[in-house]
């Protein structure tokens, strides 16, 4: 443990912004826009302004099923949002999403556009437009629906709680750490358990709630998130493993990960997606750059 003095909590709490570690420049304790500026509308019904974070991937990987499933009515325009630089805070983006939060869907296929935000209620949102991604039976699709929530409400500990103070925080504090990790621990084990009785979380169907949880979970499983996989000991959890391999095979969650993607090996980006041919063609294009 550390020597350093107990931290005694200020009668009135002020905001330091020199004190908030790698995300300090984007993070504030008010809402609203920072400044104007309108987002960009393509040519399908469907737009979303996104990032390839586990919430973001969420959504395209669903939009990918969907179109696999041949609902031609899901081809979307996907927008990238750098978070990074405050996208999130242009007046555009927070009309559609008042959080500021990626993602967020605007449907144009109606007489008039309906926001959508919060990557859970975009997975509903989807699935029931589409009828295709929630069980029509009340048991199953109830079963798969507390798994989406639970999801919703978990992240929380493992991203904000876990991913902050191990991987982003500008001090290491045991507390913290071990706090959240427990607390990982226990949700991997949580899934595993279940995993252990079912195919997929809510039965032998896969759904929004698989959807919803692989690009954490599954992330996580395979050391992707955090760097963290050994700290965690992540290979024990033997069905959570078996089920993350499983949907990562699957072409259009294959897809679905490249979209909005800025990281890692260039192969694997795509920026923007406005057609599935940009999947061939700008995949080919980073290849012989990357080669060059």
């Amino acid at each position: 443990m550390t020597d350093a003095p107990a931290y005694e909590p200020p009668k009135v709490w002020t905001w330091n912004k020199a004190n908030g570690g790698q995300f300090a420049s984007i993070n504030r304790p008010i809402a609203g826009p920072t400044h104007d500026k309108e987002l960009p509308v393509g040519q399908h019904p469907l737009q979303l302004y996104s990032l390839a974070t586990p919430n973001g991937v969420k959504v395209t990987v669903m939009l990918e099923e969907l179109l696999a499933l041949g609902h031609k009515g899901a081809e979307y325009d996907a927008w990238l949002i750098n978070i990074g630089k405050g996208d999130q805070f242009g007046s555009g983006f927070v009309a559609i999403n008042p959080n500021s939060k990626i993602p967020a869907l605007l449907d144009r296929s109606g007489p008039e556009p309906i926001r959508v935000f919060e990557s859970g209620s975009i997975l509903v949102y989807l699935a029931e437009k589409f009828g295709a991604f929630l069980p029509k039976d009340v048991k199953t699709r109830t079963e798969a629906m507390s798994w989406l929530f639970w999801q919703m409400g978990s992240a929380p500990y493992l991203g904000g709680g876990f991913g902050h103070f191990y991987a982003y925080a500008p001090t290491k504090i045991e507390y913290a750490i071990d706090r959240f990790a427990m607390e990982t621990k226990r949700q991997l084990d949580v899934l595993d358990r279940r995993l252990a009785e079912s195919e997929y979380l809510a039965g032998g169907e896969y759904t929004i709630a698989d959807i919803a949880v692989w690009p954490w979970y599954g992330a996580l499983a395979k050391g992707l998130v955090y760097g963290a996989g050994e700290f965690l000991s992540v290979q024990d959890y033997k069905n959570v493993q078996r089920w993350t391999d499983q949907i990562a095979k699957r072409p259009a969650v294959k897809r679905g990960r490249m979209v909005n993607r800025v990281s890692g090996d260039p192969a694997s980006q795509l920026h923007e997606r406005h057609d599935a041919s940009d999947f061939e063609t700008k995949t080919q294009d980073k290849v012989a750059v990357a080669a060059s």
